[in-house]
This record gives structure tokens, sequence and C-alpha cells, in this order.
């Protein structure tokens, strides 16, 4: 009881946060047996059929349900690599760099974008990329030819990478900057003194020192192979590209909202969600063995 009394200000400061949690996560839950329903509005939940696994079988059955599968994998997993790869480089770059104050001002620059939405930012993209933008402005003095960007299935997913690279890299450079400051210096002077050069620092002394944070973040974002990001898609894609730009969440959305099928979108829906909690749990068992991280 006096470790409770002791405590119980912890409990009172988590209490708004669970509120949260349980009004919109785990109550709209309920909603999900929807997906064994042929729903009607009218008669909502309570009123509506049941008509059991026919949803998830009539998803199978679709033509497209493969292609917006293999689309969501592709872009998310590509996603997932650059997010890595990219922060990484240039925060090693960065840390070569030994005037601080232009250190900050790089990190600033290129943090920002993090703090801004995909709706603002698709407008500054569409702008670009139109056919009288600045991007095929530029190509028009070379001579080549106007590109229209968005509406082509060979550009649209490398644009989804690098839009969605710029955008993120700044906020996990920031998490390997502050990995490579922890590295004790004594340890660079050390190999300096054996006579490592810059290149054998790098591979000896600051990728291992921070290899830990790399795993870590690498095992933790298989958590995010089905969300190849629902914003960033949706204000930029259209139906020329819905080829190789159709995701899970773009085509729940049309199928549940546009077309009203609310039991298929609910039970693809559902399918995602279930596969994503199992990669979830995996990514946590493997931070934990290989990167020694636990919530728990």
């Amino acid at each position: 009881m006096k470790n409770t009394r002791n405590t119980m200000h912890y409990y009172l400061m988590l209490l708004p946060g669970l509120c949260l949690i349980t009004l919109f996560s785990i109550v709209p839950m309920i909603g999900v047996v929807i997906a064994f329903q042929r729903f009607i509005p009218a008669k909502g939940i309570g009123g509506s059929p049941w008509v059991g696994w026919d949803n998830f079988t009539y998803m199978l059955q679709l033509p497209d349900s493969k292609q917006i599968f293999i689309n969501t994998l592709l872009i998310a997993v590509l996603k997932i690599i650059a997010g890595i790869i990219v922060p990484l480089a240039f925060a090693l770059m960065l840390h070569e760099i030994r005037l601080a104050f232009f250190k900050r001002i790089v990190q600033t620059v290129v943090y920002l974008p993090h703090f801004l939405s995909w709706v603002i930012l698709s407008g500054v993209i569409i702008n670009l990329l139109t056919l009288d933008g600045v991007i095929n402005a530029i190509l028009s003095w070379f001579g080549a030819e106007p590109v229209m960007f968005l509406a082509s299935n060979f550009w649209f997913r490398p644009l989804l990478i690098i839009s969605d690279v710029w955008k993120e890299f700044g906020f996990s450079t920031i998490i390997y900057l502050a990995a490579l400051t922890a590295i004790n210096p004594v340890q660079y002077e050390a190999a300096v003194i054996d006579g490592a050069s810059r290149t054998r620092l790098l591979y000896h002394v600051t990728l291992p020192g921070i290899r830990p944070t790399i795993v870590l973040l690498a095992t933790l974002s298989l958590g995010n192979v089905l969300n190849a990001g629902f914003e960033q898609v949706f204000t930029l894609y259209n139906p020329l590209v819905y080829e190789t730009a159709d995701i899970i969440d773009t085509y729940v959305y049309r199928v549940g909202l546009v077309d009203r099928q609310y039991g298929l979108a609910t039970a693809i829906g559902l399918l995602k969600s279930v596969i994503g909690l199992v990669l979830i749990v995996i990514s946590y068992r493997l931070a934990a063995k290989f990167a020694n991280y636990r919530i728990f």
C-alpha cells in the first residue's frame, strides 16, 4: 500500500492518455464485426445479416487484391530501406563537420519538413512536377520533353520514396547523431595513435559504436511493412497510376467510403491489422534479441 501511494501520481499522469486510447482505439474495435456482416447502415451492427468469412473470400478473389498487396509491400519496404540508409549516411557526414554553428543550421533545415503535413508538402510537390512546373522547365533547358511525373507508373513510386525520405530523414538523422555523441572519444584517440585513417575510424569505431541503434531502428521498422503512407499516396495519386500506387489504405478508403462496401473494406482493414500485429511482435522480439531493447 505504501508503494502504491508513492506511485499514485504516476498513474494519474497516465490517466488522460489511457482515456484517449480507450475512447479512440479500443472502443472502435467493436466495429470489426462488420467484416463478418453484409453491413447495412440503416440496420446497424445489431441488425445487419451475418455472412461469416464471405467478405474475406471475396477479397482474395478480387483481381486487384494481389496487386494492391504487392504495391503496399514494395512501397513500404523501399521506404524502410531508404529511411535507414539516407539518414545514416547524412548523420555520418554531418558528424565529420567541425563547425558547430553550421551543423546546427543544417540540422534545423533538414528537420523542418518533418513538422509539415502531407497536404502542404503534396501541394508543393505537385506544383514542382506539373508540365509547366520548375522541374520540367529545367529539363526543357537541356532539350528534354516535358514529363507527366505524377501520371506515370514508371515515375510515381520513385517520387513517393524520394519525397518520403526528404520529409522524414531529418528526424532519423538526429537519432543517429545522438548515438554518435555517445561514442567514447578515447576510442578515436587510440585509433589515431595506432595510425588509423578516417576511413578506418569510420569502419572500426564509428559504425560499431552505433550498431545497436541501427539494428534497433531496422528491427522496429518491420512493424511498418504494411504502412505505405496513406496521406502521402492519397494526396498525390490519381486513377492513371492506380496500377503502381494503389495501396491497402487507399483501396479501403475507396471501397468503404466511396463505393459503400463496408463489410469488404472492414475485412481488408482487419486482415492488414492482424498481419501488422504479427510483424510488430516479431520486430520487438528481434529488437530484444539483437539490440537488447525491451518495453517491459
